[in-house]
């Protein structure tokens, strides 16, 4: 078996490392040769990853087209923003026959509101969705490579796709679960980043546990009531992809999207937080893409809304929670009621 891992991001890289710990001969593919060359010689990602040895069977490459012809395993492992750039040159390489692709990218295509299936299937016209599957979960990178106990869900309308790659990936430090409701899978993992900037908010402002709880209770709620309109399962939403995961990125100090809202209610400019940050907050392209995606399912997201305006208009993110407390009170309807937001 080998693998190949598009993205030497830290979530990419710490891929790569577990697929290699596994026994698996991987390649972790780079945009250019010096990266390669760097990675190599260091053996770690020194700038997403350090300190993290790279097992013996994992290697850096620049050369996509022969690692990924050569690999049953694909990993998609790239922000959302260059999602639809990587799947495309996929167009020109021979992919095997009894090959997967696992999607570990946690994000919506910013100008259409696709999903990254969506993006996956019109590059490459459908050609290759039945090995399609994607990968969500609370599994912030550090602590996934350094072998904290945690838990993943992969999910694939394949459900022999999703088998394999739970085979592939479990571990006594991973645990890994399958789902067939790729639609909730994908939306819990990628719309959970908005909420946890939200979250940073809260916390930069030192609003209380009471505060926190209770946004992200409802934003819960939001989330599902746009994954319903989609089309996704109810259940999906109180499991790992979704409630998991935004229990995560919500609270730890690890969270990128969380630590973006925390500084922006401590008065900070968004560039300056991002050039300090050094990595992608995916949540910030994630608001503008669902605020597309609800309008096209008329589904009402009063949270996200105000995000938006945090982060593309200049409002005080004390005035967004403001304008939150402030809407005239309702019932608290079942989760997937999508008229009583």
């Amino acid at each position: 078996m080998k693998a190949a891992v598009v993205g030497t991001t830290s979530w990419g890289t710490t891929l790569a490392i577990l697929l290699a710990r596994q026994g698996i001969e991987t390649d972790i593919i780079t945009r250019n040769i010096g990266e390669a060359q760097d990675l190599n010689s260091n053996r770690q990602n020194v700038k997403r990853l350090p300190n993290h040895i790279f097992p013996d069977i994992l290697k850096a490459t620049a050369d996509k087209h022969t690692s990924i012809s050569k690999a049953n395993i694909i990993v998609i492992a790239v922000p959302s923003s260059s999602y639809r750039d990587n799947i495309s040159m996929l167009k020109t390489i021979p992919i095997r026959s009894d090959s997967i692709f696992i999607s570990a990218t946690k994000g919506l295509e910013k100008n259409t509101g696709y999903r990254m299936s969506e993006v996956f299937s019109q590059e490459l016209s459908g050609k290759h969705d039945s090995k399609f599957s994607a990968l969500s979960g609370p599994n912030l990178a550090h602590e996934i490579v350094d072998q904290k106990p945690g838990s993943t869900v992969i999910a694939s309308k394949n459900s022999t796709v999703a088998t394999k790659g739970q085979n592939i990936l479990n571990s006594e430090f991973l645990r890994v679960y399958t789902n067939t409701d790729l639609t909730g899978v994908e939306l819990g993992g990628s719309l959970k980043n908005i909420v946890a900037i939200g979250a940073g908010f809260i916390d930069g402002m030192g609003l209380g546990d009471n505060s926190k709880s209770a946004f992200i209770s409802r934003a819960i709620a939001e989330i599902t009531r746009l994954g319903i309109a989609a089309g996704a399962e109810l259940t999906t939403f109180a499991g790992l992809a979704c409630l998991g995961d935004l229990l995560a990125t919500c609270y730890s100090n690890l969270s990128r999207n969380r630590y973006v809202g925390e500084k922006l209610a401590a008065g900070d400019n968004l560039e300056d937080i991002l050039l300090e940050l050094g990595q992608v907050a995916e949540g910030i392209d994630t608001v503008s893409a669902t605020l597309l995606l609800a309008k096209k399912l008329n589904v009402t997201m009063p949270i996200t809304e105000q995000t938006y305006l945090v982060l593309n208009e200049g409002l005080d993110p004390k005035t967004a929670i403001t304008r939150l407390m402030t809407r005239v009170p309702k019932p608290e309807d079942p989760l997937w009621n999508i008229n009583n937001p």
